[in-house]
């Protein structure tokens, strides 16, 4: 039996190679997709504190009116001290009532660049600030380096730091993906040259990966064509990435750009309000493409940070600290607003201008892996070294 068949045979098995690893197909329990909002995106005006009289004070162009139900630009009530922006209604806020989305308020990163690119590093590197970084070495892959029956996947175009070192991961920029520039003819040339050598798996895994993706993408793309409006932007994207995930892998990562609000943000209506209903009906997509496998599925939205709680001069907010997170999950514990918490007033902010940050992002991450895939002490300290899980009991 020659290289070929043996490679077609072990497909025929259920296995697949990455890097010359054998791995069996992926666990149904146990999904993840980690989502990033690139930018920073304003937390206060999403999750808002509609209990706080400064919040009201303090942004007098962009506040989010109180719950009123005959206002549809008012904040939709989640608690008697918090509410969600208008345009989660159809999307998010169903997941809240059902239970299957939390909120986490006042968390983020001990990092204070306020930068872009250091917090975003800091968070896909999952390492300890003020410590030598390793470029090589995002949380991620440490995750999977810890799982067995795990296929993880990136849906960025270049791989993410969140997923660097260890085995060998597959990225694909999910959204418009073009026909593969090579053709059947010239992989297989391709993947002759490299067939006596170490690389060999890894090619042949590349070319697997990209032919499967491309097939499920294309096959999508055509049931939705079928009278149906087409899907733009993340919403198209999330769709496609719950149907990988749910017929292929079960470790994700995706980031969503647009989040800088510093200019002309807007409050129920505007710039801010319709990437919200953007990435509200990509996360609604992506949930009925997972189908029956969502009570077995969890979602993670992150930023770097959060935005000033003060709006500035020009209508918008500036790079501020602590954030607001998201767990959804049709098997989480959710309905409710979770974690440390303290008033939102001028006394509590951070360095007078910011939300503190009460519950360290790897913390909450590794409680999270902890209860998810039962990992012990060992291990979770291998993900996240020298940082303690916490429990926020949503798993």
């Amino acid at each position: 039996m020659n290289r070929r068949d043996l490679l077609r045979a072990t497909t025929a098995l259920g296995l697949t190679t990455v890097a010359g690893r054998v791995w069996a197909a992926p666990k149904a329990d146990a999904r993840l997709l980690v989502v990033f909002l690139r930018g920073a995106y304003d937390a206060a005006n999403v999750v808002i504190p509609t209990g706080s009289a400064f919040y009201y004070q303090a942004r007098p162009n962009l506040a989010l009116a109180r719950p009123d139900p005959g206002n549809p630009n008012a904040a939709l009530a989640l608690d008697a001290d918090w509410g969600l922006h208008p345009a989660l209604r159809d999307t998010i806020l169903p997941l809240y009532a059902r239970g299957q989305a939390a909120f986490v308020p006042f968390a983020g990163t001990d990092d204070l660049t306020r930068s872009h690119f250091e917090t975003q590093d800091t968070i896909e590197l999952g390492q300890t600030v003020g410590a030598t970084r390793d470029y090589n070495s995002g949380f991620m892959a440490r995750l999977a380096a810890e799982l067995t029956r795990v296929r993880p996947i990136a849906f960025t175009e270049q791989m993410p730091l969140i997923f660097r070192g260890g085995e060998t991961v597959p990225n694909v920029a999910i959204n418009g993906v073009a026909k593969p520039g090579l053709d059947a003819r010239q992989a297989r040339l391709i993947a002759a040259m490299y067939s006596d050598t170490k690389l060999a798996g890894a090619v042949a895994e590349g070319f697997r990966v990209r032919d499967a993706v491309y097939t499920t993408i294309s096959d999508h793309a055509g049931q939705a064509d079928r009278g149906a409006v087409s899907p733009k932007g993340f919403e198209l994207s999330a769709r496609r990435i719950g149907r990988l995930m749910r017929e292929t892998f079960n470790l994700g990562f995706v980031d969503v750009g647009g989040w800088d609000t510093h200019v002309n943000q807007g409050a129920g209506t505007g710039y801010l309000a319709d990437r919200l209903g953007e990435l509200g009906r990509g996360l609604a997509g992506f949930v009925e493409e997972i189908g029956p496998g969502w009570s077995e599925t969890v979602v993670v939205v992150l930023s770097e940070f959060g935005r000033t709680f003060r709006e500035n001069g020009n209508r918008g907010t500036d790079h501020g600290h602590g954030s607001v997170y998201w767990v959804l999950g049709g098997g989480i514990r959710g309905g409710r607003i979770v974690g440390p918490q303290v008033r939102a007033d001028a006394a509590h902010l951070f360095q007078n201008r910011d939300y503190p940050v009460l519950t360290n992002y790897r913390a909450l991450l590794g409680g999270l892996l902890q209860r998810l895939y039962g990992l012990d002490q060992a291990s979770l300290h291998r993900v996240f070294s020298g940082a303690e899980p916490a429990d926020l009991g949503l798993i």
